[in-house]
């Protein structure tokens, strides 16, 4: 169990958004938490939330919820992860069944929300939550569904050190993740995580497009990544998620780019990184080429739904270098 002991965990605890994400965030609380703690759930897959009650309600109490109004009313922590700005914009609607519909049972709680979104919605929310008397944080996380199902994520904070419910946030996040950092406000969480996509979608590009042209010159992929992990072009991306198939068995792209981080989401934060980039009039100059290729890529029937380094394919790479190579292995 984390540091500080159960007494500094909540009775209850909602989680919503049971996605490629969250499923495992949430997983990984029911498995941590202590059975004595409630665990409320909501999707709108009902698919999803039934599957998270066949596998986990055994290890304590887990209860769906029909709207975000019915978790807020039941929970005094509350976490989400969706997709987008406007998913986001919908549980924290002040309509019946939103979360902020109620007022006085806003009042004292905290919403963790762990979604990548653009900042001025996740400014909106917070100023709305703040109002009513709750505490709300941009948490966004990284690591992909691996790190997720893992416990290891990342989670950036839009909190400073000395915020007075830092505590607690952390005793309830580091039971999802392994690295939690306090960027230095709100919104401060959301502008990390942007940024760090930004660069983690710029150096798949690049490394794809490095391994093409490297095998296409003649070098045996296998040599070239081995050089890449002791030399400047190397990364995360070519040591743990290489975008060529057969280089790393446990790579998504090994299993025809199945799993990992979807394409058409990294083209949505790339996107984020370039709006950004306007707000703030800083120059992003590969932003427009690199948002071409997820923009493509994401269309394409070929690569939509896969893992963001299906960019390999979508510049052309060769998939098929294995056949011409396995008498060399």
């Amino acid at each position: 169990m984390i540091a500080g002991g159960n007494e500094h965990l909540p009775a209850n605890i909602g989680f919503i958004g049971l996605g490629a994400m969250g499923f495992w965030m949430a997983a990984n609380l029911r498995q941590k938490l202590p059975p004595s703690t409630v665990l409320y759930i909501n999707d709108v897959v009902q698919e999803a939330v039934t599957s998270f009650m066949v596998q986990f309600s055994h290890l304590g109490p887990v209860f769906p919820t029909k709207s975000a109004a019915d978790m807020v009313a039941n929970c005094d922590v509350i976490i989400s992860i969706v997709p987008e700005g406007k998913h986001v914009a919908q549980i924290f609607r002040t309509d019946p069944g939103g979360a902020l519909s109620i007022p006085w049972h806003v009042r004292g709680k905290l919403f963790i929300e762990c979604s990548t979104i653009d900042i001025e919605t996740s400014k909106a929310v917070a100023e709305a939550v703040t109002g009513l008397g709750g505490t709300f944080v941009d948490a966004p996380v990284s690591g992909g569904p691996m790190g997720s199902q893992a416990g290891t994520l990342t989670f950036m904070m839009g909190v400073g050190e000395g915020h007075p419910r830092k505590g607690e946030m952390d005793n309830i996040i580091r039971l999802m993740g392994k690295n939690l950092f306090a960027c230095g406000g709100p919104t401060l969480g959301l502008a990390t995580k942007v940024c760090n996509n930004y660069i983690s979608g710029t150096i798949a590009i690049a490394t794809s497009e490095g391994f093409n042209l490297a095998m296409k010159l003649g070098l045996d992929p296998r040599t070239f990544h081995k050089v890449l992990n002791v030399s400047t072009g190397g990364s995360w991306v070519n040591a743990h998620c290489n975008p060529v198939p057969g280089i790393d068995p446990k790579s998504p792209a090994s299993n025809d780019y199945a799993g990992g981080f979807k394409v058409q989401f990294m083209r949505k934060d790339y996107n984020l990184a370039i709006e950004a980039a306007k707000m703030a009039d800083a120059n992003l100059y590969l932003g427009p080429a690199g948002l071409d290729v997820y923009t493509g890529a994401a269309a394409d029937p070929a690569c939509v739904d896969r893992d963001s380094r299906v960019v390999y394919r979508y510049i052309g790479g060769n998939e098929e270098w294995m056949g011409r190579n396995a008498s060399k292995m």
